[in-house]
């Protein structure tokens, strides 16, 4: 008899035939790990010897170890890569710098920012948010530390000078979205700290 929920009257001796794997079956962890092996081996993967469900992929020194497990993936490479890229590329989005020219540095030589007290004032909220954006990326992108900190103590009254400085930022940051912190597995856990003796010209 066909089961509740498919009954058909005008069949009552057809039953349905599935059209691929579903959960519960005992075919379907098979049917899933032959679709990820076939595109695993089409990006370049080459699958281990002795174990098949561990899947490597070498480029120069690089190394990229996928290992599978029921449906289950562990990623491993020879260190710690930290990057916001996704992040980075949507704060570029919302406000408006996708297209924008990039530039080399943070901040212009020897830039020397100051309360511009003669300057035309902008709205504080719009020079707050862009600041506090900038301000989620220092996390993995140091460079971007003191240009932003720099910008951040003039949130009060901040002036068209202000928020130049602050595009200039975002617009460093569309030509470095890629950049990030790497920790090699093999680096010394100890930390090497640097002192400016002008304290960077603060």
């Amino acid at each position: 008899s066909q089961p509740d929920g498919f009954v058909d009257a005008d069949n009552p001796n057809h039953v349905y035939k599935l059209k691929k794997d579903l959960y519960g079956l005992k075919q379907a962890p098979r049917a899933w790990y032959d679709m990820l092996s076939s595109f695993l081996l089409s990006q370049d993967f080459s699958k281990g010897s002795v174990d098949p469900t561990l899947f490597i992929r070498r480029n120069g020194n690089d190394l990229l170890l996928v290992q599978i497990y029921v449906d289950d993936i562990i990623f491993a490479a020879r260190g710690i890569f930290i990057n916001q890229s996704k992040y980075d590329l949507e704060s570029l989005k919302k406000y408006d710098f996708e297209s924008c020219d990039p530039v080399d540095t943070p901040m212009v030589e020897k830039s020397k920012l100051d309360e511009d007290r003669e300057g035309t004032a902008v709205d504080q909220s719009h020079y707050r948010g862009m600041i506090g954006t900038l301000l989620y990326l220092t996390a993995s992108r140091p460079d971007l530390q003191f240009a932003i900190c720099m910008c951040a103590r003039y949130q009060a009254r901040p002036t068209e000078k202000h928020v130049h400085a602050v595009k200039r930022i975002f617009r460093y940051l569309r030509g470095t979205v890629n950049r990030g912190l790497w920790y090699p597995k093999d680096s010394s856990v100890a930390l090497t700290a640097f002192a400016d003796a002008d304290h960077a010209g603060c």
